[in-house]
């Protein structure tokens, strides 16, 4: 995968990615409203079964309700045998392993979601948010705060960073349109650049946007280490064996 830094008359800085056939972690945000070109959004209950659907399937390591309550998990070594250990333990040691057994098929799931689509708040859960926090290894809530700091900075007082991407999103929005360069799917060059540029330089503020819903003691720090543990690894000597 190429993505496209810088252009200039001098030529062009492409930072070259190359992709493992099978990913170690898995972002998912989650979101409720009317798709472009359709009529009727589905229904907040619908999306939430399908990112449960999704996080409770991809990866090797499962969550299992004991009667008391608390969470186990469970993963197949060969031959099927079954090693199991309360769940958060069980992540930590995953992450924290060399053993092919417990790495090859284990996915780290996050899940990403805000109260603009019904979801209610980070400390009044509805059933949606519930199945959601209950299938995700990780599941972060966009504050209501840190949407609002972003749509100031980027719309309403546009810090003179972002103005290429105030740009792109109104033209996208405007009555006149032709062409939406300001979704998931597209996005405007310019726009794409400095939003980058704007994530990276403020990366520790925007980490006090989001809440952890899941795990119950978990930190944004403690996700990055898990994320650059997993990172780190020989995924290719792992995947071939």
């Amino acid at each position: 995968m190429a993505n496209l830094r810088v252009q200039s008359s001098d030529g062009f800085d492409v930072t070259i990615l190359e992709q493992y056939s099978k990913p170690y972690a898995m972002f998912e945000c989650k979101r409720v409203g009317v798709e472009e070109g359709t009529k009727k959004g589905p229904q907040t209950i619908e999306k939430a079964k399908q990112g449960a659907y999704v996080a409770r399937t991809v990866s090797s390591l499962f969550k299992v309700r004991l009667p008391s309550g608390e969470l186990q998990g469970l993963i197949y070594r060969s031959g099927d045998e079954i090693y199991t250990k309360p769940y958060a333990e069980l992540v930590a040691e995953v992450v924290n392993s060399d053993d092919p057994e417990l790495l090859r098929d284990f996915i780290l799931t996050v899940g990403v979601v805000s109260n603009h689509g019904n979801w209610f708040t980070s400390d009044n859960h509805n059933k949606e948010l519930k199945v959601l926090a209950q299938s995700y290894d990780w599941l972060l809530f966009l504050t209501d705060e840190g949407l609002a700091e972003f749509i100031t900075e980027l719309l309403l007082r546009p810090k003179p960073l972002l103005k290429p991407a105030r740009k792109a999103f109104l033209a996208s929005y405007a009555a006149e349109k032709k062409k939406n360069a300001f979704t998931k799917v597209q996005m405007n060059y310019e726009a794409d650049q400095v939003l980058q540029s704007y994530f990276a330089d403020n990366a520790n503020r925007i980490e006090k946007w989001f809440n952890i819903i899941t795990p119950k003691s978990g930190s944004m720090r403690k996700l990055r280490s898990q994320i650059s543990q997993l990172r780190d690894k020989d995924w290719e000597a792992l995947h071939s064996l």
